[in-house]
């Protein structure tokens, strides 16, 4: 242990920096398969924002790289630690500050997993809306690093939509509230909004004023319909959309992954089957529109849909869905992507996909936030490589894939974030002046470039 070091060891309370290697070790990756994590000097185990400002001041007069992590389920290589870094990990802030009902607000820390603050929520009768797939295990701090959206975002809109305010740990250490508690605000400009989505790249989140919502007063109800093409899927999402519906959950698996899920869970699924939608209402007329959504799926050309008559066969269709990742992986090693189309080129984007894949000869397994226009292509690959290696084909497919979504006007990301994997793309949908004005902003907030480096751009 350096000198350096054992100033910060002194700095914070005993325990809280970690070097003994096997601990460090746990530390390094996120859940990016393809993204080969560098060596960290120590982990910093924070419980208190200013713990996390004493670490920026000491990283930033050392000039130290520091890598924020949360729950560490990024799929990007947002978290993955470098060589020579802190790993500033916020697991430990857990703590919901505030649930304020009359507002409708909640404060949480960064570390406060996603699903125990829609619980606390749930006890006054509201719901925090933003629901990832890894709702049960990803934090706070990480969703609002990547804007994440999650399955009911059709409806109620993504990370950003629902925050009020941050506490944010700039480079130097400094603390800077941005935001407000209100509704309604515009003084200075939108801090709150730079900082959601920038990948812990301008400065470190300690803690959020969030947005909540009444609960639906009725359990919602499910449709769950089979096509014989994810194509016909596809516009009968389309269609749904066109009705003016508004479901609060509108999902696509196909054929790939409804093989992965049944090899895994033997569901039954049947050869006949190539895409399954799965939609979810939950209005005060949820039966009556789920019925109108049944009706739209067989006249698409589904070879069977069935609607919940139960709040248990409701969740059962939805599992289907959150089955659908950890069934792919069991596969082999998975790049997992997420380009983002206008929702009217939904069908058009999944034909490139399943072209990609046949062109380049590499399984790509989709499932996607239809009612979003964001797909999660998932390129599968054969385990044996070097930790980090791609096959090329693969970042063939891939290149292919993005440069599809772009041309249709769409985005790289939806809700991944950049990270490691997608930088060599980022140009080309942001444009050299949008890049200029990237680096700019990151060279005003973090000078010395220490958080997070090599994220994002």
């Amino acid at each position: 242990m350096t000198d350096d070091l054992n100033a910060l060891v002194s700095a914070l309370p005993d325990g809280h920096v970690i070097t003994d290697p096997d601990i460090v070790e746990s530390y390094r990756r996120d859940q990016t398969a393809v993204a080969a994590p560098g060596r960290p000097l120590c982990v910093v185990a924070a419980r208190a924002t200013d713990e996390v400002a004493e670490t920026m001041r000491w990283a930033s007069k050392h000039s130290v790289p520091v890598v924020p992590r949360g729950g560490g389920t990024s799929l990007a290589g947002g978290a993955a630690a470098i060589d020579g870094c802190v790993v500033l990990s916020l697991a430990r802030m857990d703590q919901i500050l505030e649930l304020d009902p009359a507002n409708e607000l909640a404060v949480a820390e960064a570390g406060v997993l996603n699903a125990n603050l829609d619980r606390a929520a749930a006890a006054h009768g509201l719901m925090y809306a933003p629901d990832p797939s890894s709702y049960e295990i990803s934090t706070i701090g990480g969703n609002l690093a990547t804007n994440a959206g999650g399955l009911r975002c059709v409806k109620y809109g993504v990370t950003r939509d629902a925050t009020l305010g941050l506490e944010v740990v700039l480079a130097d250490g400094r603390v800077l509230p941005t935001g407000r508690r209100t509704v309604k605000g515009v003084a200075g400009y939108d801090l709150t909004s730079l900082f959601v989505g920038s990948e812990g790249t301008l400065g470190v989140i300690t803690s959020a004023t969030l947005r909540l919502r009444p609960r639906p007063s009725v359990p919602p109800v499910t449709l769950a319909a089979s096509f014989p093409s994810f194509a016909m899927a596809a516009q009968a999402v389309t269609a749904i959309l066109r009705a003016r519906l508004q479901p609060s959950l509108l999902e696509l698996l196909d054929r790939a992954t409804l093989r992965a899920i049944d090899a895994w869970k033997h569901l039954g699924f049947g050869d006949s089957v190539q895409a399954l939608l799965i939609a979810q209402d939950d209005s005060d007329d949820s039966v009556g529109r789920a019925g109108i959504m049944r009706d739209i799926c067989t006249g698409h050309g589904a070879l069977l849909a069935d609607v919940s008559e139960s709040e248990a066969e409701s969740q059962q269709l939805l599992d289907i869905r959150r089955l659908s990742y950890p069934a792919i992986e069991r596969l082999g090693v998975t790049l997992v992507e997420d380009v983002c189309v206008p929702r009217s080129r939904l069908p058009e984007m999944i034909g490139c996909i399943e072209l990609a894949a046949e062109r380049h000869g590499v399984l790509i397994a989709t499932v996607a936030h239809a009612g979003d226009g964001n797909l999660h292509p998932v390129f599968v690959f054969d385990r044996g490589l070097a930790e980090g290696d791609v096959p090329p084909s693969v970042w063939a497919a891939a290149d292919e894939v993005f440069r599809a979504a772009l041309d249709m006007g769409g985005t790289l990301t939806g809700e991944h974030g950049v990270g490691l994997i997608k930088r060599r793309w980022l140009a080309l949908e942001l444009g050299e002046n949008s890049m200029d004005v990237h680096r700019a902003i990151k060279g005003a907030l973090d000078p010395a470039g220490i958080l997070n480096p090599g994220k994002g751009f």
